[in-house]
């Protein structure tokens, strides 16, 4: 039996190995496909036998779409719509925290309950009263009514709230009798204890910003204000006669995969971080 052991730890270490690279080629293969594919040109991507491999015209298919596209514009404006949407969701959600956790008034329970039920109200759900409401402001068409409506999040208020309960209360106590403000309290002492944490939502709600579509699809009506997933849809002809460009459509979908990626990598160790000491 103890002869036994080490065989069965290297069978399973080996199994373990082999679910993970079955993943990773499930995951990574339509990912690859498509950047074999924005290479090639139209007679090789319409081929009778598909290619696995890339192609020469790499540089003239991205040049072609960034051109086509107007890929410049579509990347600005959804990098500004996903940062606001990522700094003001994590903004409010530390502000909200912060007042639930460590200010005592009437209904405090009811409120947070009030905002934890907002989880049940999606944007589909209230989409038509807030363009109403994006209307009457006039913010139709600019950044304030792409971002600020999906500012707000009751998932993160959440996790912000259950770390600051693990928050020893002596530091409050500590600050309140230096007279320290709650202000510079939350500035000095969670802010920085709240690094990981804010790293982790920082990285999903960039991605979550970034992949937004029925509300940008809505709230814009000229190519100016588009963002990146649905500029994409300018390669896709009209006409059901005309075949699709795949090769230049698939070049401007991994230019426009590029950016969250960026962010995921700058941002791992924190992510991951972030991940772990929220789950303790």
């Amino acid at each position: 039996m103890v002869r036994a052991l080490p065989r069965r730890m290297e069978w399973g270490t080996l199994s373990v190995h082999l679910i993970l690279i079955a993943a990773i080629l499930v995951v990574g293969f339509p990912l690859y496909y498509a950047f074999v594919i924005s290479t090639q040109n139209i007679q090789e991507v319409t081929a009778a036998t598909p290619k696995i491999w890339p192609s020469v015209h790499l540089w003239a298919n991205y040049a072609e779409a960034w051109t086509r596209a107007g890929m410049g514009r579509l990347l600005l404006n959804s990098a500004v719509v996903a940062l606001a949407i990522a700094t003001g969701k994590i903004a409010i959600s530390i502000l909200s925290a912060f007042a639930i956790v460590y200010f005592n008034f009437r209904l405090k329970q009811v409120v947070f309950w009030m905002i934890f039920i907002t989880l049940m109200l999606p944007v589909p759900v209230r989409i038509i009263s807030t363009y109403q409401v994006i209307s009457d402001l006039g913010w139709i068409n600019t950044y304030l009514g792409l971002t600020v409506p999906l500012m707000a999040s009751a998932t993160a208020t959440f996790l912000f709230r259950q770390f600051y309960q693990t928050v020893p209360n002596e530091l409050a106590e500590a600050a309140q009798l230096d007279g320290t403000g709650p202000m510079r309290f939350l500035w000095s002492i969670l802010l920085p204890l709240s690094w990981a944490n804010i790293a982790a939502l920082f990285v999903i709600l960039f991605i979550y910003g970034w992949n937004e579509y029925l509300w940008p699809l809505m709230i814009t009506n000229t190519q100016e204000m588009r963002v990146v997933i649905i500029g994409i849809e300018n390669l896709v002809p009209r006409s059901g006669t005309q075949l699709p460009e795949w090769n230049l459509i698939m070049a401007a979908a991994v230019m426009a995969l590029l950016p969250p990626v960026a962010v995921i990598l700058v941002m791992q160790r924190w992510f991951v971080k972030g991940l772990i000491e929220a789950e303790k």
